[in-house]
């Protein structure tokens, strides 16, 4: 049995974190959200997650801030930073930091 992927979405807009549930769930991933960055260093420090959408603006910190936070024991944790804001040096700082 294939083990159904899980993903951490951290943003803190509650609508967008509901909406992308609903539909990362309907397409059977296992999904859970937060509002902050330090939720979610607390939850990946206990749980394993494929995939971390993470937002750019956050409350406690800028979510380009988060990645070089996160353990280093999961290495395999993909991570994707979502912005409202695009500019290319958000983009260049995304790649650099991993």
């Amino acid at each position: 049995m294939v083990e159904k992927a899980r993903i951490l979405i951290i943003d803190d807009d509650e609508d967008i974190r509901t909406t992308l549930t609903t539909i990362l769930k309907d397409e059977g991933y296992i999904v859970e959200s937060v509002d902050t960055c330090q939720k979610a260093l607390e939850k990946t420090k206990n749980k394993f997650y494929n995939v971390l959408l993470i937002d750019m603006k956050l409350p406690d910190m800028e979510g380009i801030d988060l990645i070089p936070k996160l353990p280093a024991t999961v290495p395999k944790m993909r991570k994707i930073i979502v912005t409202g804001y695009p500019t290319l040096q958000n983009a260049i700082e995304a790649v650099n930091r991993g």
